[in-house]
């Protein structure tokens, strides 16, 4: 894993915008009408992941910028509640860091959505933002911490090491 700070900043990078994909390509199914209701199950077409890919451009620096200015303090702060690093399992560890950051982080970026997506572009009033954001935080919070849990993370860790092989002497 991450040995320095260039290191570091790669792997936040890389976190960053697969967290940010992932994300964009489940709000951009659901806004093109995708449900998962009994019988209503919608065709998903690959407009969704080139949509998807716009917003994840930008959306992957925000999440990038937050998780390095207290995403991942909160995180490790969560984790280091809940269990010590070093003596218990480290995988348990990293489980709970990722959990702490996801629990602060999807609320954060459900925000900016909020903001950005209905506020701004989508003309929805300024007083309908804290429903809109709970009513984000509510629909994202599974599907962050599961994308989280089983594909960014393994993924992110997987690109990495491929980046940055460590030679055998």
């Amino acid at each position: 894993m991450p040995k320095n700070n260039f290191q570091k900043t790669v792997f936040g990078l890389l976190m960053s915008y697969i967290m940010a994909y992932g994300m964009e390509v489940y709000n951009m199914a659901i806004k093109m009408g995708f449900n998962l209701k009994p019988g209503g199950l919608s065709s998903m077409t690959n407009a969704v992941f080139s949509e998807a890919l716009k917003e994840a451009s930008f959306m992957g620096l925000i999440v990038f910028i937050f998780s390095s200015l207290y995403g991942n303090r909160c995180g490790a702060a969560f984790a280091n509640k809940h269990c010590r690093e070093g003596e218990d399992n480290p995988y348990f560890y990293r489980i709970m860091m990722q959990a702490g950051t996801v629990a602060v982080m999807c609320p954060s970026m459900s925000l900016v959505a909020s903001i950005l997506f209905s506020v701004i572009a989508g003309g929805e009033p300024v007083y309908n933002l804290p429903a809109i954001w709970v009513g984000t935080v509510i629909k994202n919070f599974p599907m962050a911490f599961f994308w989280n849990m089983f594909a960014a993370a393994p993924l992110t860790r997987a690109v990495f090491s491929i980046l940055f092989k460590e030679r055998k002497k």
